[in-house]
């Protein structure tokens, strides 16, 4: 993520971390248990297992994910409505217990479930608040395999955070965009809503013609594998491969012109550019594969099987997203912007922090992309950019002493300025530390190690020391744990 910025105008800070409404008058009213298709039990029975926990214990965000279980795969279809803004959707999930599993819990926002299966068989539902609790008929057993089957509809919601910002399912002039950062996945589809667990997607999405008897467009992650036209509706499937967040997941439909291209390293760009941005998005189409290319011999081979990006028309969006494979952008970008979220291709979606705290891994190294990007092409030099953040002449760096970019104190700053600028600022002095070569090749190392996965703060810290020979304490302890502005640079 990163300010979505006009072309020209002074960059704002990063909005602050989205949070949903789950204190609102309508979450207060649903946190009695609502029973969608029977009682489930509260207490546990013996030898029949336990119920995963609501919640994988993250400081940040305890209400999100759930415990018990990792899922492996989501199949989702969705028939969606855009006059309307009605959603109809089955979500197959594939999951693994991580133990001998009496109940389990699901995140979702909003929307009536009709009816959920576990192995085939119902299961009984309770709700409380954006919690979705399951009972299966039997007990899963500990490492086995199973599939949830649920069937919803509805309204999906907007969610809007702490800073005003809207995540969630949110329309837009023409159709809509789901955006999921950090919750806002659980509007359109339940599941384990959480980073820390990843997992392939096929998503596929029906959508009427409009009035006039045009198609919609309908974009996702990944690649495009099946396309229908039933000569009312028009169906989408898409399909991405590697492991993905589920906050990353994406889904617009509305008018695009698309464009297909390929990387000079052989991957496949796919863009869809609203017609209203198409005349200020002129270099996005060179510049997505250009910038790919570039970024792949800094930071290792590109992760994922395709790339691309989603220029939309939502101009008070004020953040762009780095929805895995396709960046979406509410409004045409400028290039630092696209590095930006091009590079959390590498780091953010292939390897994905481990908790919301470790989030400067994201941000601050997608913000140093950008000052690399910015050298090389003839402007500033990373260490002038390091000192106009140091001496708060740069116009992002407000607010970038507020607190540790590695510890955030609450969940509302998690996209806070110190993640992004300090964060960055950590990771120039790590360079000037142990030398480009060293540099490099930690992040090449970092992001070839922990491809597809999960990894945090710490697994960093011990790999720079590993490769560079060095005790860094005194320079992370500085620049990413300090609590204060350091008094030398």
């Amino acid at each position: 993520m990163r300010p979505h910025t006009t072309r020209g105008s002074r960059p704002r800070t990063p909005a602050s971390g989205r949070l949903p409404l789950w204190v609102s008058a309508t979450a207060a009213l649903l946190a009695v248990l609502t029973s969608c298709t029977g009682s489930a039990p509260t207490d546990d029975v013996p030898g029949a297992g336990k119920p995963g926990a609501a919640g994988v214990g993250d400081r940040l965000f305890p209400a999100l994910g759930n415990g018990g279980y990792d899922v492996l795969h989501y199949g989702l279809t969705l028939d969606y409505a855009p006059v309307t803004n009605h959603l109809k959707g089955t979500a197959v999930i594939t999951a693994r217990s991580t133990q001998d599993l009496s109940r389990f819990n699901l995140d979702l926002s909003g929307l009536r479930v009709r009816a959920v299966t576990v192995q085939g068989s119902k299961a009984q539902v309770a709700r409380s608040g954006d919690e979705l609790s399951v009972t299966p008929a039997r007990t899963v057993r500990n490492h086995e395999v199973f599939r949830a089957v649920v069937t919803y509809d509805g309204t999906p919601r907007t969610l809007k955070g702490a800073d005003g910002g809207l995540e969630g399912w949110i329309e837009t002039d023409d159709g809509s965009t789901a955006l999921g950062q950090p919750s806002g996945s659980m509007t359109w589809f339940p599941g384990n809503h959480h980073p820390s667990d990843k997992a392939t997607y096929d998503i596929t999405v029906t959508v009427p013609k409009d009035e006039d008897g045009d198609p919609y467009d309908v974009i996702s992650n990944g690649k495009l594998v099946r396309e229908e036209d039933s000569g009312e509706t028009v169906t989408r499937h898409w399909r991405t491969e590697e492991p993905m967040a589920s906050y990353l997941a994406h889904v617009s439909v509305g008018y695009f012109e698309v464009h297909k291209s390929w990387t000079d390293g052989d991957v496949p760009v796919y863009l869809a550019i609203d017609p209203d941005e198409v005349e200020d998005s002129a270099d996005v189409a060179r510049l997505v594969p250009e910038i790919v290319d570039w970024a792949g011999k800094r930071f290792g081979t590109y992760p994922l099987s395709s790339t691309g990006a989603i220029v939309d028309h939502l101009p008070g969006l004020d953040y762009a997203l780095e929805t895995q494979t396709k960046p979406y952008f509410g409004e045409a970008p400028d290039e630092a912007l696209l590095v930006h979220e091009l590079a959390h291709q590498w780091f953010g979606d292939s390897v994905t922090p481990r908790m919301w705290k470790d989030m400067w891994l994201s941000e601050g190294l997608a913000t140093y992309a950008e000052w690399l990007w910015e050298e090389e092409r003839g402007g500033r030099s990373t260490a002038k950019i390091f000192q106009d953040f140091y001496d708060g002449t740069d116009d992002e760096s407000e607010g970038i002493w507020a607190f540790p970019p590695a510890d955030p104190p609450s969940a509302g700053r998690v996209s806070d300025p110190p993640v992004y600028g300090r964060g960055a600022m950590a990771v120039h002095k790590l360079r000037e530390t142990v030398g480009d070569e060293t540099f490099f090749d930690i992040l090449r190392t970092w992001t070839r190690q922990h491809r597809h996965g999960n990894a945090d703060t710490q697994q960093f810290i011990d790999l720079c020391e590993r490769k560079s020979r060095k005790d860094l304490t005194v320079l992370f302890d500085t620049w990413l744990f300090g609590d204060r502005k350091p008094s030398r640079m």
